[in-house]
């Protein structure tokens, strides 16, 4: 798929319409687990020949998901729109100019099994633009290729032990990276409706 006809495929209207809503992450909330808003930038970049999903990896010293892949993104803060929070996360994470991508809309939000309500904003963003990671938050910035994506053999569930019990999840296949939990499960997600007719 080329950046027009993903450009036009990310225009359609009811894109994720088919799409369940976010379940939780292959995990069970504990009892009395408070609710945390929070949004990802899930940002496709429009390489003319090949385009990809921006991803990050998470700084192996923070206390909370050390080391793990994840989307640009955090906590909603109060005031605040999903789209404006994923805008100023991406900046305070990899410097991403607020104003290069091109909001076209919200996925399906996304409960995780540490309490956090994802709300995945999907933009576009056109290739130029710098990158610096914040060496506070984040180690290193790659990309998925959108072939991978769309590749239905691609993503794999993988079963493992997790506080006493069998949890499943998806694991996207990368050289150099592990992509699971929740932003492999939006990658899914994505995947699905990009590939949907």
């Amino acid at each position: 798929m080329t950046a027009d006809e993903l450009c036009a495929r990310l225009q359609e209207p009811g894109l994720f319409a088919s799409l369940p809503p976010g379940g939780a992450d292959d995990s069970i909330l504990p009892a009395g687990a408070v609710i945390k808003p929070a949004a990802v930038l899930v940002a496709l970049i429009l390489h003319p020949g090949t385009p990809g999903v921006l991803l990050t990896q998470r700084a192996s010293h923070l206390n909370n998901h050390a080391g793990q892949v994840s989307f640009p993104g955090g906590r909603i803060e109060i005031g605040e729109t999903p789209e404006e929070a994923a805008l100023r996360e991406a900046f305070e994470e990899v410097a991403l100019d607020p104003s290069l991508p091109r909001v076209i809309g919200r996925m399906p939000q996304h409960l995780t099994g540490t309490g956090y309500e994802i709300t995945p904003i999907l933009a576009a963003l056109k290739p130029g633009f710098t990158l610096v990671p914040s060496p506070d938050e984040v180690e290193a910035t790659f990309e998925l290729p959108l072939s991978t994506l769309l590749d239905p053999a691609a993503p794999r569930r993988e079963r493992a032990e997790w506080k006493g019990r069998m949890r499943e999840y998806w694991v996207w296949p990368h050289g150099e990276h592990f992509i699971w939990g929740a932003t492999a499960t939006i990658l899914v997600n994505l995947a699905t409706a990009l590939r949907a007719h």
